[in-house]
């Protein structure tokens, strides 16, 4: 019986702490959100430049990103629709003609590549969250519309996220 007891209370503390929201490895915060967001939701704010994913009870994990320079900004709101390790990586068209490689693939794992450890596709256009090998950039306007984080975040958010999670973007 003393054997039962002392399992399950051992199960109890271990799924708590599976289960609990926890800050992210290297430059997340737990904060306080005033909005009302279901949990799960990842919402970006480019004029603060910061994304939040929403825990619960007026709570989020917020995020240092870079977001889209001047002109290159949206907003809306949209979905995650794929999620990749160590994507390869080839300019869009749109902004091919900012890039000397021109129609050249970057492998995945490659310090070339802006995408850096992970990426998560975003439906209904050619932007993703996704890592980057330039942490200097993380805190600024710099990307194509893209938002960056660090790759220790985006390995964060990318195990707490499903294809289908909703993102709204903000300016």
């Amino acid at each position: 019986m003393r054997g039962k007891a002392l399992l399950a209370a051992f199960a109890a503390v271990v799924g708590a702490i599976g289960f609990a929201p926890r800050a992210a490895q290297a430059h997340g915060d737990i904060v306080t959100m005033r909005e009302s967001f279901m949990p799960g939701t990842i919402v970006v704010r480019t004029g603060e430049r910061r994304l939040y994913y929403v825990i619960g009870s007026g709570q989020a994990i917020r995020y240092p990103v870079g977001v889209g320079r001047a002109g290159m900004q949206w907003s809306g709101t949209s979905f995650i629709d794929g999620k990749y390790i160590r994507p390869a990586w080839m300019a869009p068209d749109s902004i091919r003609s900012d890039y000397r490689s021109g129609g050249r693939v970057i492998p995945g794992g490659s310090p070339a590549n802006p995408m850096g450890v992970a990426a998560m596709t975003l439906s209904g256009g050619e932007y993703a969250i996704h890592g980057t090998n330039a942490p200097g950039s993380i805190g600024g306007f710099v990307s194509h519309g893209c938002i960056r984080m660090y790759n220790e975040d985006i390995t964060d958010l990318y195990s707490r996220v499903s294809v289908g999670t909703r993102v709204v973007v903000t300016r």
